[in-house]
C-alpha cells in the first residue's frame, strides 16, 4: 500500500498563499487607485459645473508673465500657463528642494527659485483677492456658510479645494495657504468662480 508524504503538499501550498497575497495586494491597489481616479473625476466635474453655474466659458486660462518667469526657472516651456507640465515642474522642485511638496509657488519655492523679489499676484492681483475675501468672509480664514457648503476666507467649496492640490477642510488650512490657493484660482479663472463678488 502506498503511503503519501504530507511534506509533498507543503512548497504547493506555500506557494498557492503567495499567490493569493500578491492578487490581494494587487486588488488593494486597483481599487486605491480607482478611488483617487474616482475623487479626481468628481472634483474636475464639480469644478466644470461651477464653470457653467456661473456663466464662465471654458476657455484656456490667459498666461501671465510671472508664471511665464516661473516656468523659465524650472526649465519648462516659458508659455505662461500654470498646467498640468508646470504643476509636476514646481512638485518635482520642491521635492528636490526639500520643500513642502504642495505644488503651490509659495514664498519658499520663489525663494529657492531665486525668484523671491518677484511674486506670483501683482498688486492688483492682491488688491482684488483681498476684496473677494472681504466680501466672501469679511476676511476670516475660519467662515463657513450656513449651508456648509462654503469654507475658509474665500469661501472655497470642498472640491474646488481639492482641485487645487489642498487636503481636508479649507477653513482648517492656514491663511497662507488659503491665499496661495486663491491666488491660484484667480490666476487660473479670474473672478468667475466668484461671480458675487466680483
Amino acid at each position: 500500500m502506498p503511503t503519501t508524504d504530507p511534506s509533498i503538499h507543503a512548497p504547493w501550498l506555500a506557494a498557492q498563499r503567495r499567490s493569493r497575497a500578491r492578487r490581494a495586494a494587487s486588488a488593494r491597489r486597483l481599487r486605491r487607485v480607482r478611488g483617487v481616479r474616482t475623487a479626481f473625476l468628481a472634483a474636475l466635474t464639480s469644478l466644470v459645473l461651477a464653470g457653467a453655474h456661473t456663466g464662465a466659458t471654458a476657455a484656456a486660462p490667459a498666461p501671465t508673465p510671472a508664471v511665464a518667469a516661473v516656468q523659465k526657472a524650472l526649465g519648462v516651456e516659458a508659455d505662461g500657463v500654470a498646467g498640468p507640465q508646470t504643476r509636476r515642474a514646481i512638485r518635482r522642485f520642491q521635492r528636490r528642494h526639500g520643500l513642502t511638496v504642495d505644488g503651490v509657488i509659495g514664498p519658499a519655492t520663489l525663494a529657492a527659485l531665486g525668484l523671491a523679489a518677484a511674486r506670483t499676484a501683482s498688486a492688483g492681483n492682491a488688491g482684488a483677492l483681498e476684496a473677494i475675501a472681504a466680501c466672501e468672509s469679511g476676511g476670516d480664514p475660519t467662515a463657513v456658510s450656513a449651508d456648509g457648503t462654503y469654507r475658509g476666507k474665500y469661501q472655497f467649496s470642498v472640491a474646488t479645494w481639492t482641485a487645487l492640490g489642498g487636503s481636508g477642510d479649507p477653513a482648517a488650512a492656514p491663511e497662507a495657504e488659503q491665499d496661495a490657493r486663491a491666488a491660484a484660482l484667480y490666476a487660473a479663472r479670474g473672478t468667475a468662480p466668484w461671480p458675487n463678488c466680483a
